[in-house]
């Protein structure tokens, strides 16, 4: 089964190698797992990691720079822009990838929008106004605040709209998430990486309502392996869980709405030092990387799922949001 993955945190650990001193990153830490897991193409966000959340700008300086260089070597993939040329990699067997934006921080203090800007000039045609932090756009998930998008928040919105970028509303809070429906006003929206609130309340995820609200503007909502999100009670949380929330999303959305962002973290962090992000801890049983994904098609297969239900949620549902939105 081959796979579209909507969102990974590859670009971070690229720079994280690239910046003592590692070359060829994806390729020596990453593709081979990448295959063994049918994973085709992907959308690699630029995220600031902390603890360089203490200075945006810088970070994200140094993201460019390390990413620019990786794409320079890289024998392995290709950048792609648009659904045309998507389909072109895809054909020729090369390995492809989006450029996505996981919280814009750096961005969202400027009025003018010419920070905004650097991402899209940068290649980025996918982006999130929020990671976990608060920012000049909006508020996050993990922020508890009940308060929706500012009105430079709302301009971003419909900036990105204008510039036919994917609007993803993983991270952002409730309100901020209804601000986006409302501005989107039946456009596709997304949320790449989130699970739902019927089997854990973590606020990442999304309630039934959020869930239909993305159907209803024929969205996509990516299934997320972070094992936090998965139950309340983390002893369930594993691979049959997550085929738990595929089943519940297909059953309020529809088959045409689910897709992948399993979110692998696994790689990121370093252990002796408590101040560098770490993903370590939040690996799923049965899904710990990119190489055990056909373990999930397998659990639905033998639920009665049919092949071509899962080739939408592979990768075909959001290859049609690359399609439809971006073009």
């Amino acid at each position: 089964m081959k796979v579209f993955d909507a969102h990974s945190d590859i670009w971070t650990d690229v720079t994280i190698k690239r910046m003592k001193g590692e070359t060829n990153v994806f390729h020596n830490h990453h593709f081979e797992r990448l295959q063994k897991g049918g994973v085709e193409g992907t959308i690699l966000v630029l995220w600031v990691d902390p603890p360089h959340t203490r200075d945006y700008e810088k970070r994200t300086k140094e993201i460019f720079s390390c990413v620019s260089d990786e794409i320079a070597e890289a024998k392995d993939f290709r950048i792609v822009r648009t659904y045309d040329e998507m389909m072109k990699a895809r054909e020729e067997g090369v390995f492809y990838i989006m450029i996505g934006v996981e919280g814009m921080a750096y961005a969202s203090y400027d009025p003018t929008f010419k920070k905004f800007d650097e991402y899209y000039d940068f290649g980025a045609r996918h982006g999130m106004l929020t990671w976990n932090e608060e920012n000049g756009f909006g508020h996050s998930a993990a922020s508890g605040s009940t308060e929706g998008l500012s009105e430079l928040g709302k301009q971003a919105v419909r900036r990105m709209i204008d510039r036919k970028m994917i609007v993803d509303t993983s991270h952002l809070n409730e309100a901020g998430f209804w601000d986006i429906a409302r501005i989107m006003d039946g456009r596709p929206f997304i949320a790449s990486h989130s699970d739902c609130k019927k089997f854990s309340s973590h606020p990442r995820n999304l309630t039934d309502d959020q869930l239909r609200a993305i159907r209803d503007a024929n969205g996509c909502v990516g299934l997320n392996a972070w094992n936090e999100f998965l139950d309340n009670d983390p002893a369930k949380g594993d691979i049959n869980r997550l085929a738990d929330h595929c089943e519940h999303m297909i059953d309020v959305m529809g088959i045409d709405h689910v897709g992948c962002g399993f979110d692998f973290c696994g790689f990121l962090g370093d252990p002796n030092d408590p101040e560098v992000y770490s993903g370590m801890d939040a690996v799923t049983a049965g899904l710990e990387d990119a190489s055990k994904i056909p373990g999930l098609f397998e659990i639905l297969r033998n639920r009665g799922m049919r092949e071509d239900e899962m080739q939408k949620i592979a990768y075909g549902n959001f290859h049609r949001i690359v399609k439809d939105v971006v073009g």
